[in-house]
């Protein structure tokens, strides 16, 4: 991908990212406060996922970082920093839900909101701007997702919901990556053995939230 490519989709990336926490701010049904509170963890958690994908692109081209640190400037991030970004985002989002720094069962709800609102828009400007039209089934599943995050929203617990909407994703995407050349995710192509690890981790959590009770409640 060219330098030109790279800075449209980061500034794409950007202008919907904006939309989606305009949306969530917006139409979500939390006190502003509250809204403010998750705005700025889901704001901290991006930052940190970000730093995660250069430690990524650092590990998966050491030998090059010990032998001239500024050129892994010069090096973008593939997917596979990517995965190690997001692994690294669930294990600190982890532990601090386990130190009770967040309240981590309204923090994803609020992240699938923005996630899907801007992975909508995203995929949207890519297939009207760029005529990426390969990503019209993704953008079709993306949809699907929304319209059942607004009408299960008030019907089931955002604990519920956030399983519903996890499994949902992980599982729609996986079955894309088996009919279409490349199944991508805001210009990173995702293999089908990540997201089967996304959809374990999925269930394990469902698995270990109600042995601790988490179901009960608007919880």
């Amino acid at each position: 991908m060219g330098t030109a490519s790279v800075q449209t989709s980061i500034a794409i990336i950007f202008i919907s990212l904006c939309v989606g926490f305009l949306s969530f701010y917006f139409i979500g049904d939390l006190s502003k406060k509250k809204k403010k509170i998750y705005i700025g963890e889901l704001v901290s958690q991006i930052t940190n996922f970000v730093l995660f994908m250069w430690l990524g692109k650092i590990l998966l081209n050491l030998s090059v970082f010990l032998k001239d640190p500024l050129a892994i400037l010069a090096y973008p991030s593939n997917s596979n920093a990517v995965y190690i970004a997001v692994l690294f985002s669930f294990f600190a989002i982890a532990i601090k839900s386990k130190r009770q720094k967040i309240d981590i069962i309204p923090f994803l709800n609020a992240f699938i909101h923005v996630f899907l609102i801007t992975s909508f828009l995203y995929e949207f400007i890519q297939i009207v701007w760029n005529n990426n039209t390969y990503s019209i089934r993704y953008l079709g599943l993306l949809a699907v997702l929304i319209i059942t995050f607004v009408v299960m929203h008030a019907r089931v617990t955002i604990y519920r919901l956030n399983i519903i909407m996890a499994i949902g994703w992980t599982l729609g995407t996986f079955g894309l990556t088996f009919v279409m050349p490349f199944m991508m995710v805001f210009g990173y192509t995702m293999a089908p053995w990540f997201l089967g690890l996304v959809f374990v981790i999925c269930l394990i959590v469902n698995i270990l939230k109600k042995e601790e009770g988490v179901v009960n409640g608007r919880n």
